[in-house]
């Protein structure tokens, strides 16, 4: 169902997306749409959920593998994390985390981008040995940032995808590369 789901809100944008089409295309009844799902909100919060857990697991599994010199230099593997999601998994171009349907759809107490920084933090300061209170901050404006730049790319489509993903890279770069911990310095 989830899947069904994610290919809709692709082709459908979430306002196109009914619970009668998610059941049809996932090849079920209603009934056993609703028996998991009382609402499309909610199979669209599940969707949320799995790629955000996705996302996160990409985090820790490409910065465990990766040598990187400082924390803030987990920024570009971040980047092209979120830029492959966009580009391949279905419906994550139009639903993203949730911010469409919801801004504390992930977490009713914070909103997604505080969410998603938080959890970017934790693995930045678990990697590199650094305070979580000491990057939060600067995790969370370049979040901020990051998600105003890419939408210019992905959304509002004005210039090349590429160029202005890096335009991204090189602000988030710039800002995180200026903001030294008492572990980084």
């Amino acid at each position: 169902m989830l899947e069904a789901c994610a290919e809709l809100v692709g082709e459908l944008g979430y306002d196109g997306v009914t619970t009668t089409l998610i059941a049809e295309r996932a090849g079920v009844a209603v009934g056993s749409l609703y028996q998991f799902f009382p609402d499309k909100r909610a199979v669209v919060q599940a969707l949320t959920q799995r790629n955000l857990d996705y996302f996160m697991t990409e985090i820790g599994r490409r910065l465990d593998e990766a040598d990187l010199a400082h924390w803030y230099d987990g920024a570009d593997l971040i980047f092209d994390i979120y830029v492959q999601m966009y580009r391949e998994i279905p419906g994550f171009r139009r639903l993203r985390f949730g911010d469409v349907v919801d801004l504390r759809l992930i977490d009713g107490e914070r909103d997604n981008n505080t969410v998603i920084a938080d959890g970017m933090a934790g693995f930045l300061s678990d990697r590199f040995d650094v305070a979580f209170e000491e990057i939060r901050l600067p995790v969370a404006v370049a979040n901020e940032i990051a998600d105003g730049i890419l939408n210019l790319a992905f959304r509002r489509g004005l210039f090349p995808e590429d160029t202005v993903i890096a335009e991204a890279k090189a602000v988030v770069r710039s800002y995180l590369s200026g903001k030294t911990t008492s572990a980084a310095a």
